[in-house]
């Protein structure tokens, strides 16, 4: 009798891409390990509306409306539409199960995995009900959770994987099971972070018009760029920056307008930000999870900005940094200069909180994912040992 290939599925969407790439990760690591799984990789709205009802009123798909304000900087008051949009999933809660419930009929997985927040407890309880046994499993995107309903749902007695102690206690808190609770060393990154560069620093700087005896600061705003990239490079006109704008191609032309009297490499979207980030001595940037941690991981001091404009789930990330010892954190771009001199002040000293810092997350959870996976076949051969009709003769 053939043995079934077990099948694992990762749902991601892609509001802000860290999701996906998250999903996109540990895909990429999976086959590396050559894990005997069919991985499939779900975008979960496309389960959620198939005919794309959504986009047809209101001409964006679901993630487009928050993917946009994040390339134009408009991120305040997301936190008062965060509560509605929870608002309105607990309005959808029984229409999005049975849409879910349909979705593991058909597909039958082996294993869920979540790379999403706020609709775990629709996606938890449409599998329990649909595929008992079925393991699901949480990995939080994010350094920390920001309850209530945004990543962690004790009652659904889930796997939850951590990137951070606060998370890990955040999770413990709430009524998680220990045994589901998982702490792992970070967030999870792509492949070619965990990979030595393929270059040359100092010859790779020379290409690009960079000089590497002088300092050279990493600019990144997540996937879709952001309007205060402006701020920041009207601040820093006579430090080197590499301006990575993502998809935002529109701030990258103004970008490359703006005056400077340092060399400047202004750069749309690339698959390399792991090479142009071992170009750096520093990074500026919105204190996204991905984004700190693939600096980290390249061995980048951070300055990062905590301000009204600091979206809700990602407040936490500036304390991380400053518990950490891992970079400056401020509030207004006009004290980038300041915070510069002050990262260079005590450079050694962050340097080595930095090189502290070794992530890998993505083993990790493959590895979990893994003992997921087996814990749930014993308990079925188990079940199926006590039923059957040898055992009851």
């Amino acid at each position: 009798m053939a043995v079934r290939t077990p099948v694992v599925e990762l749902l991601y969407f892609n509001a802000g891409g860290g999701h996906r790439a998250a999903a996109q990760a540990l895909a990429a690591i999976a086959t590396q390990q050559q894990r005997p799984w069919d991985l499939r990789l779900t975008h979960l709205f496309e389960v959620l509306d198939p005919q794309q009802r959504f986009q047809t009123w209101t001409g964006m798909a679901p993630e487009a409306y928050y993917n946009a304000r994040l390339a134009r900087g408009w991120t305040m008051g997301l936190e008062r539409e965060l509560k509605l949009l929870q608002a309105g999933i607990r309005v959808l809660h029984p229409h999005l199960v049975k849409r879910l419930q349909r979705h593991w009929a058909e597909c039958e997985p082996d294993l869920v995995v979540s790379l999403v927040p706020n609709f775990n407890r629709a996606i938890g309880q449409s599998l329990a009900s649909t595929l008992p046994g079925v393991p699901f499993m949480t990995v939080m995107t994010d350094l920390a959770d920001l309850p209530p309903s945004f990543w962690i749902e004790p009652s659904l007695h889930a796997h939850v994987v951590c990137g951070t102690q606060h998370a890990q206690e955040q999770a413990l808190a709430a009524g998680c099971p220990p045994a589901h609770v998982h702490r792992v060393s970070g967030m999870i990154l792509r492949p070619a972070f965990y990979e030595p560069p393929a270059v040359d620093r100092a010859a790779a700087c020379r290409e690009h018009g960079l000089d590497p005896e002088q300092p050279i600061g990493i600019v990144m705003f997540g996937g879709h760029g952001s309007a205060e990239m402006l701020q920041v490079a009207r601040a820093l006109p006579h430090v080197q920056l590499v301006m990575l704008c993502g998809h935002n191609h529109r701030l990258a032309k103004k970008l490359s307008a703006l005056p400077a009297r340092a060399p400047r490499v202004v750069l749309g979207f690339t698959s390399d930000i792991q090479a142009w980030m071992r170009m750096g001595d520093f990074f500026v940037g919105k204190p996204g999870p991905g984004s700190l941690s693939e600096a980290v991981q390249c061995g980048l001091p951070v300055v990062v900005t905590r301000n009204r404009r600091t979206m809700p789930q990602e407040r936490f990330n500036t304390d991380w940094v400053t518990q950490q010892g891992v970079g400056v954190v401020i509030k207004r771009y006009a004290e980038l200069p300041q915070a510069l001199l002050t990262l260079f002040e005590q450079m050694p000293r962050i340097k080595a909180r930095v090189a502290a810092l070794r992530n890998d997350a993505a083993r990790e959870v493959t590895a979990l994912m893994a003992q997921a996976l087996n814990d749930a076949a014993s308990a079925d051969a188990h079940t199926h040992a006590a039923w059957s009709p040898q055992s009851h003769a």
